[in-house]
Order: C-alpha cells, then sequence, then structure tokens
C-alpha cells in the first residue's frame, strides 16, 4: 500500500473513535452564531466560493451558517423544462452511476453497499431492485439546497439515525457501507418516471439536514428512525426546494427498473442544479403510496 493510501485509511477509520453526532451537532450551533460572521470571508476564500452567485453580499449573512445555506441569485441554474428531462436535484459532482444489481450499488470501484442497508424498507428495495441510481457529492464549496428532479408527488419521508462520517474521497475509498451507516433522511416519491427516492446522507459536520415541506430535522440526541406518511401526497414541481443540507454531503437518487437513462458526466466531473442528467423512457400514471421504511 502507498504511502498516500495509507495515511487516507487511517484518517478515514479514526472518525470511527470520534463522538462525530455530538462534533457535528456542536458545529452547527457554533455556525449559527454571531461571532462565526466572522469566518465567512476564511471559508470562501478556503473553498473558492463564487460570491457573485450569492443572493446577498457575504457581509449581510448573520452567520456562517446562514452564509452556508445561502440561496443563489435568481435566473443562475435555469430547469430544463422538458417534460422527460431528469434534471441534477443539487451542485456538485458525479460520484457514482450506474444500476443497482442484486441489491447492490456502488460505492466506488471494488466496494460496494446493499440496497435495503441503505433504505431499511424491503417494499421500496423490491420495487428499486435494478433500477438505475446515481451519487452526487456536494462540497463546502457547493450550493446547499436540494431540489425536486423532476415532478414528484411525496408519499412518504423515512429517517434513520446513523454515525456522521466524512463523505469525501478518502472515507468513499476506504470506509465500507459508508451512506448506509450514515444518518440519512429518504424522500419517497411518485412521479412520471414511477418511484423516485432521495436519499440524503448527513456527513461530518453537517449540523442538520432540513426539509422544506415538513419540519424534520435531523442530527437529534436520543431520536430514532421515523417514518412520516402523506397520505394526500405533496405535491412539487420540478426544481422546487425540497431542503437543505447545513455543510458538504451526498444525494443518492433512485429510480425503478426501466425508468430512466442516465446522461451523466463521468466521475468526478461538475453538474448544476437544473442541468439535465437523464430521460424518462417510458412516463406512466402512478397511483396509490409509494415505499417508506416501516
Amino acid at each position: 500500500m502507498a504511502a498516500r493510501d495509507h495515511i487516507e485509511r487511517l484518517f478515514a477509520h479514526s472518525f470511527r473513535f470520534l463522538p462525530t453526532n455530538l462534533i457535528s451537532r456542536g458545529w452547527g450551533r457554533l455556525s449559527h452564531t454571531a461571532w462565526s460572521k466572522n469566518l465567512i470571508p476564511h471559508f470562501a476564500r478556503a473553498f473558492r466560493i463564487d460570491l457573485a452567485e450569492a443572493e446577498r453580499p457575504a457581509h449581510e449573512y448573520p452567520s456562517l451558517g446562514a452564509f452556508f445555506t445561502r440561496r443563489l441569485k435568481s435566473g443562475l441554474r435555469p430547469l430544463d423544462t422538458h417534460p422527460a428531462a431528469v434534471i441534477s436535484p443539487v451542485d456538485g459532482k458525479v460520484a457514482q452511476a450506474g444500476q443497482c444489481e442484486q441489491d447492490r450499488l456502488l460505492q466506488i470501484k471494488g466496494r460496494q453497499y446493499d440496497l435495503f442497508g441503505l433504505l431499511r424498507d424491503a417494499e421500496a428495495t423490491r420495487q428499486l431492485e435494478g433500477g438505475p441510481f446515481a451519487t452526487l457529492y456536494l462540497s463546502p464549496q457547493d450550493y446547499h439546497r436540494i431540489h425536486a428532479p423532476l415532478d414528484l408527488t411525496i408519499r412518504a419521508v423515512g429517517y434513520m439515525p446513523g454515525v456522521l462520517y466524512p463523505v469525501n474521497g478518502p472515507a468513499v475509498r476506504w470506509v465500507n457501507n459508508l451512506y448506509s451507516n450514515n444518518e440519512r433522511v429518504m424522500v419517497y416519491a411518485e412521479s412520471a418516471a414511477g418511484l423516485c427516492v432521495l436519499t440524503l446522507v448527513g456527513a461530518h459536520c453537517v449540523g442538520s439536514i432540513r426539509l422544506s415541506f415538513t419540519d424534520l430535522v435531523t442530527n437529534r440526541a436520543g431520536v430514532g428512525p421515523k417514518r412520516l406518511n402523506f397520505p394526500d401526497g405533496i405535491r412539487v414541481s420540478k426544481g422546487d426546494e425540497l431542503g437543505v443540507f447545513e455543510m458538504g454531503s451526498t444525494v443518492i437518487l433512485l429510480f425503478s427498473p426501466g425508468a430512466v437513462e442516465w446522461e451523466l458526466p463521468d466521475p468526478g466531473l461538475t453538474i448544476r442544479m437544473g442541468q439535465k442528467i437523464g430521460s424518462i423512457l417510458k412516463p406512466i400514471a402512478r397511483t396509490g403510496e409509494s415505499g417508506g421504511p416501516s
């Protein structure tokens, strides 16, 4: 093993000895204090954030947390409005994309994890087995609001507590079952492509994941697995805001078999919210409840 690989592995596995959830909650509180506003210029420089894209000048944000979850100026992320277009729900980079085969998803070459372990839902796993998935990574540099990849009717939300390891390159390369061990939120929805699941994966120093259409907030001490049902459905249009990460993280987008064909750039390349990343192959009308954690 090369020296760099050895260092990366030690770094990635060191987090198992840390109280990652407690550290992340502490960071979340600190980042929303008035004092943290002083860190904004340093943070922006360190991560090469394009301040010209922010909705407001940097000095107008009351805290680092408010700056981190900033909105963008209107019109900066035009949507592909074609009815068959699936758009990227986030700014970030493509980590992986492909097909779920035998309940297995690719974390990185040579390392897989299982779909049921990610969702903890047998019925949703059955429906998504063999379908396309895309893993999209958001670095601290990126815009951190999550949007609908197409018109959706949200039927349920699942919450699974877990650890909060980083989801950056070293962790992805060296930590087994990274995404299915980290804290995560699953948004289950009906769409013209059938069942669509967005899995929002928390990460180290993500103060919380907040949803825009319900009051669920993650990373709360003592909170166990949770399911929220919406029997009447919550309708959202392509590009509508679904939630926000309070630090860099990952979205895993899942569809039923034969529903979507990806048109993604290669892993490691940048995507922007609103950009077309796939096409619906055979639009369908879907009724009834989507799956969700039991």
